[in-house]
């Protein structure tokens, strides 16, 4: 995986907007083949004069008749799963690789927690990248290198562990080191260097990279 800053936003091949905080600054939606949201995410859309090409859940937040008819919907009433998940699945099941998310934290933390899980229920099947106010943050693969976030915050957190985890290009750099959920993780750091590096042998380790120029 790299993740460079010029062109991060953009690698996704669709948008999926869901019903955590809304951001205050998004991307030109231009860049994306398709823009997905689920029903609770359609009033701030539509709020800001955006309109998705398709909405998805079990429409318990909106009811159908509020959106344009010329706008896909896709009932998901199934309560086994978040409208997050099932939206996902959607979007893997009409070929796509990769999306970028917003929405996904903010607002009730018990919804973030429970975003984190369908993205890594689904890490191996599509690219998720979810983006906030502050940055964004996504389960890394087990290389991964990242471009000119130089003097951004890098935070590594395990879900729940990770095996001999190499950071390089950070101001506390860590070599073959097992992080666990709850005897270790690896908030807060820097990245000192153009490029730095995460490594890890096996398990599931979240990434969360500052960007303080998305506000700028």
């Amino acid at each position: 995986m790299h993740i460079h800053r010029d062109d991060y936003k953009f690698e996704s091949e669709v948008v999926l907007f869901i019903n955590g905080q809304f951001p205050q600054k998004i991307p030109q939606l231009t860049h994306f083949q398709k823009i997905y949201c689920t029903d609770g995410a359609y009033k701030s859309l539509k709020a800001k004069n955006i309109q998705p090409d398709v909405v998805s859940g079990d429409f318990d937040s909106i009811a159908i008749t509020e959106i344009s008819s010329e706008i896909k919907i896709i009932e998901t009433p199934d309560q086994n799963a978040t409208d997050f998940e099932k939206a996902l699945r959607i979007i893997i099941q009409e070929g796509f690789n990769s999306v970028s998310v917003f929405g996904c934290s903010g607002l009730e933390q018990d919804h973030f927690l429970g975003n984190l899980t369908s993205m890594l229920k689904h890490k191996n099947e599509i690219e998720i990248r979810c983006f906030d106010d502050f940055g964004f943050y996504f389960f890394a693969e087990n290389e991964t290198v990242i471009e000119g976030f130089k003097n951004e915050t890098l935070s590594l957190y395990p879900f729940p562990d990770a095996k001999k985890v190499i950071s390089e290009g950070v101001k506390y750099p860590l070599y073959k080191e097992d992080l666990n959920i709850i005897s270790r993780i690896g908030t807060r750091n820097t990245i000192t260097q153009k490029t730095a590096r995460v490594s890890f042998d096996e398990g599931n380790l979240l990434l969360f990279i500052q960007d303080q120029l998305k506000n700028s």
